[in-house]
């Protein structure tokens, strides 16, 4: 049964939210005193903070692009955050106006904003799921799930900028496993996390920061982030600063000197 409890009823103003804080770093204005105190801790201990969520969107962008340009009609966009510019529902029914998006996040200011900003158009569908990324069950047996979501076709699993906030206890590899045994083959995953590999010293002080709220951040590896790929095989270039992905020719110079922080990565289900 879907949870009727108004959204003002559920938010906690006083408690910092992901979702939030990186709405604040990308200028908008849907965040909270709490979101803000943690937003410019981390901005002072990491400056390139706010560049790096940029190049996290522009990523997005780019990989649904991509995603819609090799026939995939279907997205389940895990960890959705408050609605910006590039959506993936606007990308992917820019290239095919029959896509199906099915948007989940667990902030109620989030889903206030995505039924009413992220609007499909007649041909395709979106669905927005109040849920937590941690609980695949809920996700994928929701009724508005499986409404939009065929699953004996290809779906496009995308998690970016997300996994990031779930602690080694809480098993993220078998949750996202979880999600990548429910599509089949032929189905992608694209994921973005933030690691130490570029800037150590510099992400350590960001992760430091960030964790003084009540969401920590887990820094990953590399090595250990390319095993939320186990059983797909990586589309080029492999999984590379997010800024580096597929980046568009023109934009190469202007990337030149970046400060990397995060990987991306898209790969196809074998």
């Amino acid at each position: 049964m879907a949870d009727e409890t108004p959204a003002a009823a559920k938010l906690n103003t006083l408690v910092p939210h992901p979702a939030r804080i990186y709405d604040y770093w990308l200028g908008g204005k849907d965040n909270f005193e709490a979101d803000r105190r943690v937003a410019e801790a981390v901005k002072i201990a990491s400056p390139g903070v706010v560049q790096g969520v940029r190049d996290n969107r522009a990523f997005l962008g780019r990989a649904v692009r991509f995603l819609a340009e090799q026939g995939i009609t279907q997205f389940l966009d895990i960890g959705t955050g408050i609605p910006t510019q590039n959506n993936t529902h606007e990308v992917a029914q820019a290239v095919n106006p029959a896509a199906r998006v099915v948007y989940v996040d667990n902030d109620p200011i989030v889903m206030v904003h995505a039924r009413a900003l992220l609007r499909g158009t007649p041909e395709g569908r979106t669905a927005y799921v109040e849920a937590d990324l941690r609980d695949p069950d809920a996700v994928l047996t929701h009724p508005d799930t499986l409404a939009t979501l065929d699953f004996d076709r290809p779906i496009a699993v995308v998690i970016v900028g997300t996994l990031m906030f779930i602690k080694d206890e809480d098993d993220p590899f078998g949750i996202v496993k979880r999600y990548t045994d429910a599509v089949v083959p032929g189905s992608y995953l694209a994921v973005t996390h933030v690691t130490g590999d570029f800037a150590r010293d510099s992400l350590e002080a960001f992760a430091e920061a960030y964790n003084t709220g009540p969401v920590p951040l887990t820094l990953r590896t590399g090595a250990e982030i390319s095993r939320f790929f186990d059983g797909f095989e990586l589309v080029e270039p492999g999984m590379v600063a997010l800024s580096e992905w597929r980046t568009d020719p023109d934009e190469v110079a202007f990337l030149a000197d970046r400060v990397h922080g995060g990987y991306g990565a898209v790969g196809r289900k074998l």
